[in-house]
């Protein structure tokens, strides 16, 4: 079980963690297919906290390494960006639009996993395993995710329009790569 607290290893117990994260983040997409929103939800909560416990992890017993900042980056990518963006595109957009409303919110949802995308590149070649800045630049992909959560709710709710949830997602998407400060937890 030394393997589990080697900072070489790729499968050290703070991979691990990221390891479940990519896991309730696959469930989730499965859990949007068929239109169980509830649980894909559910799911992508659980794969936020262990995205959160496996940074600190990390960090506590000196686990960090290239791949798991790798790893960390592709997790979030799929919780974090495509999850909401399947959610939407499935509980709003495809419930609510047809034809050239369906096309401009499949080409805002592509801008928006383009701008997730970019920022995680962009993170990852300006960060250093291990190393924690006091500020993130632009708003961190999770943080993206819960106002695009909190953007659905409002849909689902009847508090915003499909319309609004467009724009909203366009502005999300932009404050991805802003030079917006977001003090670092």
């Amino acid at each position: 079980m030394k393997f589990l607290f080697t900072n070489q290893s790729h499968f050290n117990l703070a991979n691990l963690f990221t390891f479940v994260n990519i896991t309730a983040g696959l469930l989730a997409t499965y859990f949007i297919t068929q239109n169980n929103f509830f649980l894909a939800i559910i799911l992508a909560w659980v794969g936020g906290a262990f995205d959160i416990f496996d940074g600190k992890i990390a960090r506590k017993y000196n686990l960090s390494n290239e791949f798991g900042v790798q790893l960390d980056s592709f997790a979030d990518f799929l919780s974090f960006v495509l999850v909401p963006v399947f959610l939407i595109f499935q509980a709003v957009y495809g419930r609510y639009f047809s034809s050239v409303e369906l096309l401009i919110a499949a080409a805002i949802s592509i801008y928006y996993v383009i701008s997730g995308l970019r920022r995680l590149i962009q993170f990852n070649i300006n960060s250093d395993a291990g190393e924690v800045s006091k500020y993130f630049t632009g708003i961190p992909t999770p943080l993206g995710a819960i106002l695009l959560w909190l953007v659905y709710l409002g849909s689902t709710y009847g508090f915003l329009s499909p319309y609004i949830v467009l724009s909203a997602m366009v502005l999300i998407g932009w404050s991805l790569n802003s030079k917006i400060k977001v003090p670092h937890p």
